[in-house]
C-alpha cells in the first residue's frame, strides 16, 4: 500500500519543519503554494505563523474557495498555532475583514498567552499520544475559548483546550514541529 501523500502549507511560517517531521513518519510531503499543489492530497498542515499574513497571502494566491472545497470533499487537517486560528468557526480579537476557514467548531483568541516574550516550551499530558509527556512551544498563541460539541478535546494548558480533534481534523494550539516530537503527527497520519 503506498503511504498517502501530505502537503503543508508554505506561504509563510515555520512549514519546513512539518515537512521534516512528516516525512521522517514515513509520508509523501510536499508544499502547497497554489490550487493545484492541492491535487492528490490525504491531508494537509496549516502551520503556524501570523495569522492575518497567512490569510492575506491565501487570498491572494486564490487558495480560500480551493481549500474550503478540498476540506469539503475529505481533506484532512492538521493546524497548529496561527493555522488554528484561520481553521476556527470564529476568531476574537482578530483584525477586521479577517476571514476563517470554518474547518473546526471552535471560537480562538488570538495571541492570547502573551507577547513574545511570554513564549516557552510547555510539557503536556496527551493520553491520545500515550503515556509520556510531550514538549511543545507557545509562540504568541491563542487559546480554545469554545468547542463545539463534536470536538474532542486532547489536551490542555492552563485550563484551557491546547489540542482538538474534530472527526479527522486536528487543530493545536502550540507547536510540536519546532520541539521535534513526531506523536502529534503520527496522530493525525494514523486517520488519514
Amino acid at each position: 500500500m503506498t503511504a498517502p501523500e501530505v502537503g503543508v502549507l508554505a506561504l509563510q511560517g515555520d512549514f519546513r519543519e512539518h515537512i521534516r517531521l512528516l516525512r521522517e513518519c514515513g509520508v509523501r510531503a510536499r508544499t502547497v503554494r497554489l490550487p493545484e499543489d492541492m491535487i492528490g492530497l490525504a491531508g494537509l498542515v496549516l502551520p503556524g505563523g501570523e495569522s492575518t499574513t497567512m490569510g492575506r497571502l491565501i487570498e491572494a494566491r486564490s487558495l480560500r474557495q480551493p481549500l474550503q472545497d478540498a476540506f469539503a470533499h475529505g481533506m484532512a487537517c492538521m493546524a497548529t498555532c496561527a493555522g488554528t486560528i484561520l481553521a476556527a468557526r470564529e476568531i476574537r480579537d482578530g483584525l477586521p475583514q479577517q476571514f476563517t476557514l470554518g474547518l473546526f467548531d471552535i471560537v480562538v483568541r488570538r495571541n492570547a498567552f502573551g507577547r513574545q516574550q511570554e513564549s516557552g516550551e510547555v510539557w503536556l499530558e496527551v493520553p491520545a499520544i500515550g503515556s509520556q509527556p510531550i514538549l511543545v512551544a507557545f509562540i504568541r498563541a491563542p487559546s480554545i475559548e469554545e468547542v463545539g460539541p463534536t470536538v474532542e478535546v486532547l489536551a490542555r494548558h492552563q485550563g484551557q483546550p491546547a489540542a482538538v480533534r474534530q472527526g479527522r481534523n486536528m487543530a493545536l494550539t502550540f507547536h510540536p514541529e519546532i520541539t521535534g516530537d513526531p506523536r502529534f503527527h503520527q496522530l493525525f497520519l494514523a486517520g488519514l
